[in-house]
């Protein structure tokens, strides 16, 4: 089905200036072309993305912004080229929707990475438009199909995915942001062997999956915290094998040289040397937080032939592995489920850390 006049109006929420307040907002989303999904949303995760971009943190917020890069739902309108979707499915969308479609990374499955890649909130798009998030009721997304061969094995790869049907739609929303930025260099690195040790630094959205997906591989994992207040969830609800408060020296000294791994979530500033001589010989650190820099001795690298690497979300073929991974192993995020309503609380939470782990807007029940 395809309709090619302009879209009804779309209900959201939207920050209309730097003091990220948000409020309702109706506005039109393009028309559902002949390559294009439409998607009535259900639900959104909510990432600290929204809360810098809401707020002009980067200087570079386009208003009204409409944020939200964590979406599912279902497919409510297909255009005629789309072979992948029908109307009824689960899917959802991550934290872009466009790229140029022909670069080396595109034609890989690596999207995120190529230089024309289009975020899916606060972004210009091929047509001019300025993207708007999943803090609204539905979404039109391009079905980006490629095709590649390599001893007749074809595969495709598209801007939204497939969510098993017995996946529940509210508990999908963060893999689209936070699960997929740890599973990607977990993968990359070679993190899925079972034995293996690895340590996670901070345990909020992207944490508490890394903890999970460790689990999920057959790792030992280490949860590495400032404090103890997280202890008790850390090894009991998450399945932890360890819990290591990092400002205690003693225990940080009996865990040195133990960890094959290290998955790096903090954003705030913090200090490398003391987690980096926590890794075995050949050991792997790796950085998907923000802190304001980065700064480690030459020695903390060099001796012992550790690897430092950094790594944001992921490409398409990677997020719907990692979709039907978690779906074939029961893998899910502990989440704070919220009407609309009450999102601009939940952003002043969440700068407090003040959320377990995740905050989902229930959209379809209280965007009205």
């Amino acid at each position: 089905m395809t309709s090619e006049t302009a879209s009804k109006d779309c209900l959201g929420w939207a920050a209309r200036d730097p003091s990220g307040v948000l409020s309702p907002y109706s506005f039109n989303r393009r028309a559902v072309g002949s390559d294009d999904v439409s998607i009535t949303i259900t639900h959104c995760g909510v990432c600290y993305a929204d809360v810098i971009w809401t707020r002009n943190k980067h200087g570079d917020s386009k208003y009204p912004l409409v944020p939200g890069h964590e979406i599912v739902g279902i497919v409510k309108e297909v255009g005629h080229n789309v072979s992948r979707f029908k109307v009824g499915d689960h899917v959802g969308v991550g934290t872009y929707v466009n790229s140029c479609r022909d670069c080396k990374y595109c034609n890989d499955g690596l999207e995120v990475h190529c230089a024309r890649s289009v975020y899916t909130f606060n972004a210009i798009d091929a047509d001019g438009t300025i993207t708007k998030g999943g803090y609204s009721s539905y979404i039109v997304v391009h079905e980006r199909q490629v095709i590649l061969t390599l001893l007749l094995k074809i595969w495709l790869n598209r801007y939204c995915y497939k969510i098993a049907n017995d996946y529940p739609l509210a508990l999908a929303a963060p893999l689209l942001c936070a699960g997929i930025t740890v599973y990607t260099p977990m993968m990359r690195h070679k993190m899925n062997q079972p034995g293996k040790s690895v340590g996670v630094i901070g345990l909020g959205g992207l944490g508490h999956m890394a903890v999970k997906f460790g689990k999920a591989f057959g790792l030992n994992v280490t949860v590495l915290s400032t404090s103890t207040s997280k202890k008790e969830e850390a090894l009991s609800l998450l399945g932890a094998d360890k819990f290591v408060v990092s400002s205690d020296l003693e225990q940080m000294k009996a865990l040195g040289k133990s960890l094959d791994f290290i998955i790096d979530t903090a954003s705030g500033d913090h200090p490398f040397d003391a987690y980096m001589s926590l890794l075995k010989v050949a050991g792997v650190y790796v950085l998907v937080g923000f802190p304001s820099e980065v700064k480690f001795s030459p020695a903390s690298l060099n001796i012992g032939a550790k690897t430092v690497s950094g790594s944001v979300t992921g490409g398409t073929k990677d997020t719907q592995e990692m979709l039907e991974y978690c779906a074939a192993h029961k893998i899910y995020p502990q989440i704070e489920t919220i009407p609309i309503e009450n999102v601009n609380e939940a952003l002043e939470r969440l700068i407090k850390r003040d959320v377990k782990y995740r905050f989902v807007i229930d959209i379809q029940n209280s965007l009205k």
